[in-house]
Formats: structure tokens, sequence, C-alpha cells
């Protein structure tokens, strides 16, 4: 029985044992399904553009020809030479396909089945993780420590560093989809070649989610009182793709993180307390901010905040400027208590 979780499968892949030749490569992040399975199959066959070489069924067929996979995987090549049949899973059950094929294990040939998430009975997962000579590998979205561990292959694989921040920031944008994710990194170090060490410019240049990162930043002036830096950040945001909902948001959100936490640090500290971000950088702002903030002050930015996203609602087209102007007055407010200081 051979049951591998998804943070133990690419240790398992690399050395797989020798008496395995079907596995069941499933899960929820459809990206690493395809990757891991595309691994089993070029580690059991030279070329995998060769017909001859990889056979592809798809599973509604193998539900109406349970015959053919044992057809297909006693089948010896043309030309010689190891052979690989790639299952994608769909609709109609075809574990009935695998009793010959299990009963009596094929010649040089390795069988991969993807899938899409499947419940602890589903039939093809109880099969594959019953069977000794099959292996049912789970695929789910990569954890924090999965996707720096990505970064830091590609990263140095392009003969590049990455600043600490940058890849905090990366770490909290990638993620879902293990495809996705690999896309964005090359598409980063493609982006970064030549400058020998990639910055948080350079993801926020490229990364497709970065519209984040520049609300994190117009809050973070916001609340510094640096009308320098929201002005710019400011026209940045509203010049592109970026839009006055995530903004309120990250404002609203950082409002509300600092007065809990400003209300644990009077009253006794309190379970969730504190900093739960990602990054140095956005730690010493939010350190910064607690220490300038009273609770009167950001209990009346949290109004005025709540106020603009409610106004916004009521008025899309007025969105931008009400904002702005939010963020403007906890600007001018955090101004006006640097000035008494």
């Amino acid at each position: 029985m051979v049951a591998v979780k998804s943070h133990e499968a690419e240790r398992f892949l690399a050395r797989p044992p020798p008496h395995i030749y079907l596995y069941l490569v499933f899960g929820t992040d459809a990206g690493l399904v395809a990757e891991r399975a595309r691994k089993i199959i070029s580690r059991a066959v030279g070329d995998r553009k060769d017909p001859f070489q990889l056979v592809r069924i798809g599973g509604d067929e193998l539900a109406n020809d349970p015959a053919r996979l044992a057809d297909e995987a006693n089948t010896i090549p043309l030309f010689g030479g190891r052979r690989a049949i790639l299952i994608e899973a769909q609709g109609k059950a075809f574990v009935a396909a695998f009793e010959p094929v299990l009963g009596a294990s094929p010649r040089d040939c390795t069988i991969v089945i993807e899938a899409g998430a499947l419940k602890k009975d589903a039939p093809l997962r109880t099969l594959c993780e019953r069977e000794r000579n099959a292996a049912a590998i789970q695929c789910y979205p990569d954890s924090a420590k999965d996707i720096a561990q990505l970064i830091d292959a590609e990263v140095s694989s392009a003969n590049l560093s990455i600043t600490l921040d940058a890849k905090a920031f990366l770490v909290s944008q990638l993620g879902q989809d293990r495809l996705s994710t690999r896309s964005e990194l090359e598409k980063l170090v493609l982006y970064a070649h030549g400058a020998g060490e990639i910055t948080l410019e350079h993801v926020a240049a490229i990364v497709c989610d970065a519209s984040n990162l520049f609300a994190n930043e117009a809050v973070d002036a916001a609340f510094d009182g640096d009308f320098a830096a929201l002005d710019a950040r400011l026209r940045h945001i509203f010049a592109g793709a970026s839009d006055y909902h995530a903004l309120l948001a990250a404002a609203l959100r950082h409002a509300l993180d600092l007065h809990r936490a400003r209300r644990d640090a009077e009253d006794g500290p309190g379970e969730g307390s504190g900093f739960a971000g990602a990054g140095f950088k956005q730690k010493e702002a939010f350190e910064r901010h607690l220490r300038a903030w009273t609770r009167p002050s950001l209990g009346r930015a949290i109004d005025s905040l709540a106020e603009a996203v409610a106004s916004a609602r009521r008025e899309p087209k007025l969105g931008p400027a009400l904002a702005a102007r939010a963020l403007w007055t906890i600007a001018h407010t955090s101004g006006s208590r640097t000035a008494r200081r």
C-alpha cells in the first residue's frame, strides 16, 4: 500500500520503488498534478512526444473499452524500448480496466492517471492505495515553505539572487497552482536578467497580483504621513489596473489590525494579537504605526474608512476620489500627530 502525501511526493518521485508501475496523481492543484505526471513519464520514456512511446487515453474511452488498457500496456513498441500510458480521468468509472493489468504485470510499461480531487473512498484512489504495484500521489497547493524553495531554485538556476522583501512578497502571492507559479517565476527571472538581484520593484513590475503591493505601500505611506510617497502610489494605482476596492480594503484591514493590537497591548496580550503579515518591511511598518497611533485615533480612522467603503458602494463612479480622500485624511492625521510630537 503506497499513499503519498503532497509534501512527501518530491522525495518519493526522486526514487520511486522499482516494482511500482501504476501511478495515480490527483488533487486540487491541477498544475502540480500535470507537473508530477510529466516527471513520472519523463523517467519512464525517452521522448514524451513520440506516440509509440507515450499513449494518451481518455478516461471515458477506457470506460467504454476496458480491455484496451491491457492491450496497450502489453504492446511492444515498434522500435523497442519502454512505453508509458497517460490516462486523463474524466466522468465515467474505469476501475475495471485495471484488473487484468494488476493481475499480470505489463513488461516495461508505466501507467499514469491524472485526476482531480478524490475522496478517500473513491474507487480509483482506494485501488491505487491498496495495490502493491501502485501508488496514489496527492497534489495540493504549495505551502509557503514549498513556494520559497521553488523561488530559490528558479532564481539560483538563473544565476540571480533575490532580496528578502521581494521573496516574502512573492511567497504571499504565489501558490494556488504550480504551473502558474512556475510561469510567474519564469517571467520574473527573464525580466530581471542581467540585473544580478531581483528586487521588490522587479516583482511589482511583472507579477500578476502586484496591485496588492501598491495598495499596501499606499496604506503604509498614509499611516506614516508621507505625502510624497502617498501621492506617487495613488497616481500609480489609479493610472493602472489597480482599483479603489483593494485600496480601501487594505487600509481598513490595516487600521483594524492596528486597533486590535493596540487594544491587546493595553489590556494584556490576547489570542491572535500582533502582526500577521509576511516580510520584514511590513512588520517594521506595522510596529512603527502601532507606536505612532492611539486607540482613539485608530477608531476615527476605521470610521472614516468604513464610511468611504459604504459611500463607494453607493456611488461607484466616485470610488477613486473617495478612496484617495480617505487616505489623505489619514496622512494628514498622522502628519499632525508627528508635528505635535
